[in-house]
């Protein structure tokens, strides 16, 4: 950890934006990824990759095991030799991957955990996978805001929470419900309290969550001071990108808490906004 504060400047990136953005940060990356083994920007560049302020390329790896990643960045730092290179001065910025919360919304912190139902793990990453807390980020419109001062529950807000946020995403990256898959969804907010009840079902029944859901909402001035909120049920099923959920129905429980802006990641666009911030701010 010591080598990666010291030597390295750390950047963390959704390369499925990158690879695509038409701008400066677009054009940097595909610069460094293209010296990689997945040069080939119609798919993946998924990995890890260690390069100069020039873009020169300096290592690459796709493996999550520390000791490895560990040796590559000493590898390096022995081998490196400082570039002639000039600052890069962003000269344009690709509008559809540069998302921005709502003016005058909201952004509320998501976390997402399965409470139980795993078998014992076979190896240090099951066991890693089974404790995981998935972190993602809802955006609630001032529009909205304003319904929820008011003592209403916005209905698009509801299947918002319901198709995009109430996933199982601790292991990887699930399929979003579709309006279909939506079976019953009732939210409601009295004297400050939320309420409500959703359910979501795959047609083939494969997958699904059934959850009750309590929180709190507070306002002062016009304005929501607190959003606390809990979804808590039975899922059940995985999707392609998100394999080895535990057996048959198990305990998932997703929070919702309002942002404060310190942490770096609530800058994040939701997942459920990827290449349509209007169809996930107005599901369709």
């Amino acid at each position: 950890m010591d080598l990666l504060k010291t030597k390295f400047v750390p950047v963390a990136i959704d390369q499925a934006y990158q690879r695509r953005q038409k701008d400066t940060e677009g054009d940097f990356y595909r610069q460094i990824a293209g010296q990689g083994p997945r040069s080939n920007f119609e798919n993946t560049t998924q990995g890890l990759y260690i390069a100069d302020a020039a873009g020169k390329l300096i290592a690459y790896n796709n493996n999550r095991g520390a000791e490895r990643i560990q040796a590559l960045m000493e590898k390096a730092v022995a081998e490196f030799v400082a570039p002639k290179a000039s600052p890069i001065t962003a000269k344009k910025e690709d509008p559809q991957y540069h998302a921005k919360p709502p003016e005058g919304g909201l952004v509320v912190q998501v976390h997402t955990k399965i409470l139980g139902g795993y078998s014992a793990p076979k190896d240090k990453w099951e066991k890693i996978f089974h404790a995981a807390i998935a972190r993602d980020n809802l955006w609630i419109t001032k529009a909205e805001q304003a319904e929820l001062v008011r003592g209403n529950f916005p209905p698009v807000l509801a299947e918002r929470i319901a198709r995009f946020h109430l996933i199982d995403n601790t292991r990887g990256e699930p399929p979003m419900w579709t309006k279909e898959e939506v079976r019953e969804i009732d939210v409601k907010l009295a004297d400050g309290k939320i309420s409500g009840h959703v359910t979501l079902k795959t047609a083939t029944g494969s997958r699904g969550f059934d959850a009750e859901i309590q929180g709190i909402v507070k306002t002062t001035d016009g304005k929501v001071t607190q959003f606390d909120c809990v979804a808590k049920g039975n899922c059940w099923g995985e999707g392609q990108y998100s394999a080895g959920a535990p057996e048959g129905k198990f305990p998932l429980a997703v929070s919702f808490r309002l942002a404060d802006g310190k942490d770096a990641a609530d800058a994040l666009p939701p997942q459920g906004s990827r290449f349509w911030i209007d169809g996930y701010l107005r599901p369709q």
